[in-house]
């Protein structure tokens, strides 16, 4: 399964990945506060639509509805001995998609965070989580799915977890950490740190790794040159949001248009990036404008900060996180879902 990915990223160079999850699912009638892994086998057809709405617009891999299929996060929904089955269907339902695509794409099994915070800040146990993550990694790969995709986590133990469970699966991963406290996680860790931790990870290490959601598309990019400047070896993942959320008309509203999120997917690989795609109200026409943009522009060297800024808006904070005045005091909260991604 490795080899699909890593083939396939040689072939082409830099992939373009999907959009949000949860942006185009409300679009589609979900309400807040709804499990959207249930959908996985109440509304097949809308899980499809939005797989193929992904493909039809260029995406050469998409994440599966299984953010938050974890027996944690659908014990508040009575549904937690539903993991494995739920990841299966998010999986066989993408594979569907794929593999009438008409031409190579990937179907990554999306995994989430818990939802709880791991000891000693809080009472989750290592093993309970790498439980966790192997029941869900276990149901994609049953499904069907090319990997595994951690997204939006903050805590390096969680990280660490997730790697041993989907080690236990068999099942190949990238996983992307959220830099959105002051360009650090939740829980504190620089870009450099998560650079170091990958790197320890040895044989479990996940084939690619990267930041996803977080605030803006500015930040991401920040955190991105972070990544560069220690000089990876693994190919290196940007998902950012397409631009800032917005509160209009008792509604989230992400601000970045389709024009503004092809400036960022251009910026992104010049900052080193080989997967890039979007995150939270990235929807379709988004992906089309990136998916044009990085088969017609190019931009030859990494962008200065003064540009960044120029071009995608101002950063959320004055620094990266990096210095030692900047760190955030690392406090235990639950994570939510990718808000309104």
């Amino acid at each position: 399964m490795a080899n699909l990915f890593l083939d396939l990223l040689s072939e082409r160079g830099v992939l373009l990945a999907d959009g949000a999850t949860g942006t185009n699912l409300f679009n589609m009638g979900l309400m807040s506060g709804d499990a959207p892994e249930l959908w996985n086998t109440d509304e097949p057809a809308k899980i499809t639509a939005l797989y193929k709405g992904a493909v039809d617009a260029g995406s050469d891999l998409f994440l599966t509805n299984s953010f938050g299929a974890n027996a944690s996060r659908l014990k508040l929904h009575n549904a937690e001995k539903r993991v494995h089955e739920l990841s299966r269907v998010a999986a066989e339902l993408g594979r569907e998609v794929a593999d009438k695509a008409g031409r190579k794409v990937l179907v990554a099994g999306s995994v989430g965070p818990t939802g709880e915070i791991m000891e000693p800040v809080g009472t989750l146990s290592h093993a309970l989580a790498v439980e966790m993550f192997h029941e869900t990694a276990d149901g994609l790969k049953s499904g069907g799915a090319d990997l595994g995709w951690l997204e939006t986590i903050s805590a390096p133990e969680e990280y660490r977890a997730a790697a041993e469970g989907f080690a236990l699966a068999g099942l190949p991963w990238c996983g992307t950490m959220s830099f959105d406290t002051a360009g650090r996680t939740m829980m504190g860790l620089t870009s450099a740190d998560m650079v170091k931790m990958v790197d320890d990870l040895g044989d479990k290490a996940p084939m690619g790794f990267g930041a996803n959601c977080g605030t803006g598309a500015s930040d991401l990019l920040r955190t991105l040159l972070g990544f560069a400047a220690q000089g990876p070896e693994k190919p290196v993942i940007a998902k950012g949001n397409a631009g800032i959320p917005k509160y209009v008309a008792g509604h989230i509203h992400y601000d970045g248009t389709p024009e503004l999120m092809a400036d960022y997917a251009v910026m992104a690989r010049a900052c080193g990036a080989r997967i890039i795609g979007g995150c939270c109200g990235t929807m379709p026409e988004h992906l089309r404008h990136m998916r044009e943009a990085l088969d017609t522009r190019s931009m030859d060297h990494p962008p200065a900060l003064e540009e960044i800024v120029a071009r995608l808006g101002p950063f959320s904070s004055q620094g990266d996180g990096t210095g030692d005045d900047e760190a955030p005091q690392r406090r235990p909260s639950r994570r939510g879902r990718r808000g309104a991604s």
